[in-house]
């Protein structure tokens, strides 16, 4: 046992002082590996980040939440769904007299319009019509001041909640409970401020003012598309009440039994499924231009040990000549092979970590353990599999033709 262990240790120094012999060859053949490993883990690094951060925002959304409108989210049949009717507050009471599943109901209709605040002006800001049960099917709670009431909403107040991001731009230095803000033309009193949500999908979650639904529709007009928004009591209702809502909706718009639903009723999971979908199809993408890199690379670690068993033939020769194994001229020249990836694969890694810090101000990146050893050991594999060959060669050279070989 000492003795096989001792010639597995010669193999490996006889391999390492080959290698250190031809440094530059070896670095040069070393690239394809490096940049295979690299992509294999930016892919997987931004893949994993992105799928945390968006399952992250989606869970602080909520899953137990769903949405009425005159639109399924990821249906194809656009033309069809624009002749539905319109989903009106009259739904939403019917909804809220005959739901025994749902905890709050709120509407939603939406606009875009310019926000200012003296002569501060940001265009484009939506503006959100709703009522004071929108803090409670929606996660966000206001950070200072309060939101809406319910005497805000029944008497159509001109007031007003902003959102973080337009709170920001608008009061940076002051507070701006109490200030008066004008959405278009119209003046409005802040009376809160809501929590920072982030980003999702690269698109802000905080660009928004949110205002009583009655108010909404006075000054923005009726012709705006609404939805409902309805929270049950925990994820494990959602089928039932998206069930339950269905026959609410489907008497409230008088259906016959054999007519189509025109409206739709869409989760957050749709859009999470949709999400994965993506990013599967992005991930394999990579993966598969990854994977030709390293066999491009392990091609080149092939055909540089032909070279290199070629060199040393009278080597080998000599070494038969003195009692070697064939099976210790084999694991050198494998070793040879795998220990070229393997490095390849350490400076991937590498290349890869400060890949992932340099796109961390654009991404969200995220590189566990799991997906570095994966980088190393797949490298490694590429080595031995693509070593096989020139190692099998070296064993089975005859030692007087070895020497023999000029």
């Amino acid at each position: 046992m000492i003795r096989f262990l001792i010639e597995i240790l010669e193999g490996l120094r006889i391999a390492f002082a080959a290698l250190r012999a031809n440094k530059v060859r070896a670095v040069l053949t070393t690239l394809g590996i490096i940049i295979g490993v690299t992509t294999v883990i930016l892919m997987s690094s931004i893949i994993l980040g992105l799928n945390k951060s968006v399952a992250g925002q989606f869970a602080f959304l909520g899953s137990n939440t769903v949405y009425v409108s005159k639109f399924e989210w990821f249906s194809h049949n656009w033309r069809e769904m624009m002749k539905r009717p319109e989903i009106t507050l009259e739904h939403m009471r019917r909804i809220e007299e005959e739901s025994d599943l749902a905890v709050a109901v709120s509407p939603w209709a939406e606009t875009a319009r310019t926000v200012a605040f003296r002569e501060r002006k940001l265009p484009r800001v939506d503006i959100g019509g709703t009522n004071e049960n929108y803090i409670h099917t929606n996660p966000t709670r206001p950070e200072i001041g309060r939101f809406l009431t319910q005497a805000d909403v029944q008497h159509n107040r001109h007031v007003c909640v902003l959102g973080h991001e337009v709170a920001q731009k608008l009061f940076p230095r002051q507070s701006p409970l109490g200030q008066r803000i004008k959405i278009g033309s119209v003046s409005f009193r802040v009376v809160g401020v809501q929590e920072k949500i982030g980003k999702l999908f690269g698109q802000s979650m905080d660009n928004y003012v949110v205002i009583p639904i009655g108010t909404f529709m006075k000054q923005f007009g009726r012709h705006h598309w609404m939805s409902i928004i309805v929270k049950a009591a925990n994820p494990q209702n959602v089928d039932n009440l998206v069930y339950e809502l269905k026959g609410i909706l489907r008497r409230a718009r008088h259906l016959g039994p054999l007519e189509p639903d025109d409206f739709g009723i869409n989760q957050q999971s749709s859009l999470m499924n949709a999400f994965l979908q993506i990013m599967a199809g992005i991930y394999l993408g990579g993966f598969l231009i990854a994977t030709i890199s390293l066999v491009v690379g392990g091609i080149g670690i092939m055909n540089i040990m032909l070279v290199s068993v070629t060199e040393r033939t009278q080597e080998v020769g000599l070494r038969k000549a003195l009692g070697a194994k064939r099976w210790m001229i084999g694991w050198q020249f494998l070793i040879e092979s795998a220990v070229l990836c393997s490095v390849g694969g350490v400076f991937g890694v590498g290349f890869a970590f400060l890949g992932t810090k340099g796109l961390n101000s654009f991404l969200p990146t995220t590189m566990p353990v799991w997906v570095v050893a994966f980088g190393v050991i797949f490298a490694a594999f590429v080595g031995l599999f693509f070593g096989i060959y020139p190692a099998m060669k070296a064993a089975r050279l005859k030692p007087i033709e070895a020497l023999r070989y000029e």
